[in-house]
C-alpha cells in the first residue's frame, strides 16, 4: 500500500493530509481483505477514492478497532461475532 501511495506525488500527499483515524479506516479495510486479488483492487481503490475527495473508504463500517465508539450492531453481529467463531 505504501509503495502504491508514494508512486503519486499528488495521492501520497492526500494520504498525508488524512487524520491519523482516517489512515488506519483505509489501513485496516485493505487488512481486512481475505484474498490477495482483493487486497490489491482496495489498494487501487484507496488511491482513486483520495483523489474523488473521500476522506474514509466508501462502503465501510468502520474499523472494529477503534476505541473511542462501541460497534455498531452490524459490526458485532457480521464482523466481531463471526470472528468469535
Amino acid at each position: 500500500m505504501r509503495v502504491a501511495l508514494e508512486a503519486d506525488r499528488d495521492t501520497f500527499a492526500l494520504w498525508q493530509g488524512l487524520t491519523p483515524l482516517g489512515r488506519n479506516e483505509f489501513i485496516c479495510w485493505v487488512d481486512d481483505a481475505k484474498r490477495d486479488k482483493t487486497r490489491a483492487r482496495r489498494i487501487a481503490r484507496t488511491g482513486e477514492e483520495l483523489r474523488e475527495g473521500k476522506r474514509r473508504p466508501c462502503c465501510w463500517p468502520g474499523c472494529i478497532h477503534r476505541t473511542d465508539k462501541a460497534p455498531s450492531a452490524w459490526q458485532q453481529a457480521v464482523l466481531i461475532d463471526k470472528q468469535a467463531k
